[in-house]
């Protein structure tokens, strides 16, 4: 579904939801087209009329691309990615990409599924002009720093769930949630793959002396730049953390399986002089005094005397 948004000379935002403006703007104007959930039919429709490459069209085909930036001469096509919580309870987080061409007076942004954000950014661009009259790249900031602004929020949660596990693991000796923990680490692995190649994606795009970007989208692209490095280093420090509370209970688990280990090798320990000492005395020989009562009576004392001295032992050189 096309949805198309002008800003001519010194007039007014004007939106339509029809396949005619799907055309490079008349001179003067700049134009957002925003396609969702595209099918072959509307990415030849873009192919066709703005003449992109079948390179490009063909990555709008596929999905699960890494964030990229290649230059096309005519325009600039960027893979962008950025993340939200899910609704579904078996996944943490969903994942949006977005693909852009981006010309001299236009932008063509292709997605999968709805964007919240970049909704946003499309609400304020039809009440303010300054948001397209700032070049179609500020759009484009507009909607990737949107994008970042929804993470955020995010990965502070996952960050401090992560402190919360290892206070309570460390400070209280509680048993963690390991599934929990888990649940979290292969969040954490998901948002690591996408901000990383991100980070390197938008550090490429500010640095390029580019015409079709402007002066201030180019500082800003910047500052998205370094926030998405802080939440690259947000989510490295939480991927540690996880990996540590993983470790130590793990550690933990050895500690008290060999503390039962202990206790089963004392009590084994205990017995065995007891088991001689019943199976010496138990042997069918004639020798042997059965009808003495001191000899019973020194291995009744022995079989307490024994397993005593080995307790007070383990006690003072083990336990």
């Amino acid at each position: 579904m096309f949805r198309v948004l002008d800003l001519p000379t010194e007039g007014v935002p004007a939106e339509r939801d029809d396949d005619a403006g799907v055309a490079p703007p008349p001179r003067g104007t700049i134009r957002w087209i925003d396609l969702l959930a595209p099918e072959p039919a509307g990415l030849t429709l873009l192919q066709d009329r703005f003449g992109f490459d079948p390179l490009a069209i063909d990555d709008c085909a596929r999905y699960g691309l890494q964030s990229k930036l290649d230059d096309y001469g005519k325009y600039l096509f960027a893979v962008i990615h950025a993340f939200t919580p899910s609704s579904d309870p078996e996944v943490a987080i969903q994942i949006h990409e977005i693909h852009a061409f981006l010309g001299d007076s236009y932008l063509v942004t292709v997605h999968d599924n709805p964007l919240p954000a970049q909704d946003d950014v499309w609400r304020a661009a039809v009440a303010d002009p300054t948001v397209l009259g700032r070049g179609a790249s500020w759009a484009l900031y507009r909607t990737v720093a949107a994008m970042l602004g929804a993470a955020e929020p995010l990965v502070a949660a996952i960050t401090a769930s992560l402190d919360d596990i290892e206070l309570a693991q460390i400070a209280e000796s509680r048993d963690v949630d390991l599934g929990e923990v888990l649940r979290l680490k292969r969040t954490i692995t998901g948002a690591r793959r996408v901000l990383r190649p991100l980070r390197d994606t938008l550090g490429t795009l500010h640095r390029r002396n580019d015409p079709r970007l402007s002066p201030r989208a180019v500082l800003h692209f910047r500052d998205a730049a370094d926030h998405v490095g802080r939440l690259a280093e947000m989510v490295e420090d939480a991927r540690e953390v996880a990996s540590t509370i993983v470790d130590a209970h793990g550690a933990v688990q050895a500690q008290r399986t060999n503390e039962v280990m202990k206790r089963l090798a004392i009590v084994s320990a205990v017995f065995l002089p007891l088991s001689f000492i019943v199976g010496f005395f138990g042997q069918n020989f004639d020798d042997l005094p059965y009808h003495s009562t001191g000899i019973f009576a020194l291995v009744l004392v022995t079989m307490v005397l024994i397993p005593a001295g080995l307790m007070e032992w383990f006690r003072r050189n083990w336990l």
